[in-house]
């Protein structure tokens, strides 16, 4: 059998390598649009700077597009292609979690 090679992960973990970005991340794959109210709902103990910073960096990387609603100041963010090719990585993290979670 011949061993695995894994090579870089760079590009991920600057993505994916904090604490909240995957959790935010599973918001956006399981619904179209997600507004930044509810996603401080779904995600416990997150305060608002800490998110706005976060969707700020998906944003700036590519991964989420903001989508301001007309004749509001209201806003929703969605996955762009880039953040859609993240899921099958996300799906793993959660089946590994699931796995071996104490």
């Amino acid at each position: 059998m011949q061993k695995q090679t894994i090579g870089c992960v760079k590009a991920a973990t600057a993505v994916l390598g904090d604490k909240w970005t995957p959790q935010l991340l599973r918001f956006f794959a399981n619904e179209p649009a997600v507004r930044f109210g509810s996603i401080q709902d779904f995600v416990e103990g997150i305060n608002p700077r800490t998110l706005s910073a976060r969707l700020g960096n998906l944003e700036q990387e590519g991964v989420i597009q903001k989508i301001t609603k007309p004749n509001t100041t209201r806003c929703e963010y969605c996955l762009t292609e880039k953040g859609k090719a993240l899921i099958p990585i996300l799906t793993a993290m959660e089946t590994w979690s699931r796995t071996y979670e104490s």
